[in-house]
């Protein structure tokens, strides 16, 4: 009889069990259809007027129209983007606050910062929204008419000839440690405090090459400051179409670059993910965004959440092996 019981009273628990899921996932849903009926925070981990700023402005725009709701970009610049990150982290897992992030919050700063949000463990992916690929450029001065005069160039004097970044460890400078691990050239790094330093520089012929992005350059490209020698991405910038990618240009296995993409936090209900990512790769897809973004030298690019976890782990491997072999330390 009481072997009965027991049975009885595990059937009882599994019933209950079902019927909370059951409940729980009405709850989710029914959140969904209703979601969002109050303004949606997208914390930007950098400061207004940037590149990833610019897209998350296009972005919180077009996300506000569709859902009829304010969508408020809340800039949180410092560490790498990991305060903004944190906040986020930190944040109810209901939708209302998500975080714009870009690949090298993703993908490079586990490698070399220590983190109190692991990435891969603290977000849900929702969706990718841009590409950003870099462009290789020059002094006008400099004698390289090309990539292959550039490799012909730093492999003649090994170490002599330099490569400005933005800063150690950010996506430009691992761009040009792909490069050089790509041709085989030994070259010297003079990382910057921000890309405006290293541009000047650049200009005035005290470094002799830099991955910067499209937005960036294309003005001192235009001006005949700068040349152009390629860009980072597998595919030509429509805003500088006459400059070949680096797969053309005769470099192989050097694709680089940046993208942007919307996590919320970790535990957020799938269907409000959904409904979210649905909304955002609608938006990238629009041929209005399409060509808001690729005036600012981004490629719109959505995906679903699966896809974006997919490349983030296989950019975070990718970035991971560079960083390793090429020894890259920051002080953080």
């Amino acid at each position: 009889m009481e072997t009965k019981h027991i049975a009885r009273k595990r059937v009882r628990l599994i019933a209950a069990a079902l019927a909370l899921s059951a409940t729980a996932a009405l709850t989710w849903n029914a959140n969904a259809a209703g979601y969002p009926d109050r303004p949606i925070s997208l914390i930007v981990p950098f400061s207004p007027g940037g590149g990833t700023d610019i897209s998350a402005r296009l972005l919180a725009v077009a996300l506000g129209e569709k859902f009829a709701s304010s969508v408020v970009v809340d800039n949180r610049p410092g560490a790498g983007g990991q305060i903004a990150a944190d906040l986020v982290a930190r944040s109810p897992a209901d939708g209302y606050t998500l975080l714009f992030a870009n690949s090298g919050m993703l993908a490079i700063n586990p490698w070399i910062y220590k983190l109190h949000s692991d990435p891969a463990t603290a977000f849900a992916p929702v969706s990718l929204f841009s590409d950003l690929p870099f462009v290789l450029v020059v002094p006008a001065t400099l004698p390289a008419k090309n990539v292959k005069d550039l490799v012909a160039l730093a492999r003649s004097q090994p170490g002599k000839h330099t490569y400005a970044s933005s800063g150690t460890g950010g996506a430009p400078h691992l761009s040009a440690e792909i490069f050089q691990q790509a041709t085989g050239t030994d070259l010297m790094h003079v990382p910057y405090k921000g890309g405006g330093p290293a541009m000047t520089d650049l200009m005035a012929g005290r470094v002799d090459m830099l991955f910067a992005s499209v937005l960036e350059t294309m003005p001192y490209v235009n001006g005949g400051k700068l040349r152009a020698l390629a860009v980072t991405g597998a595919t030509r910038s429509p805003a500088m179409p006459d400059v070949p990618t680096i797969d053309e240009a005769g470099v192989k296995n050097a694709q680089s670059g940046s993208w942007t993409a919307v996590l919320a936090p970790a535990g957020t209900p799938p269907a409000v993910i959904d409904k979210l990512s649905q909304a955002i790769r609608e938006i990238a897809a629009d041929p209005a965004m399409k060509t808001k973004l690729e005036s600012q030298g981004a490629l719109a690019h959505g995906s679903t959440p699966g896809q974006l976890q997919a490349l983030a782990a296989s950019e975070r491997e990718r970035y991971g092996h560079i960083i390793k072999s090429r020894n890259i330390q920051t002080n953080n």
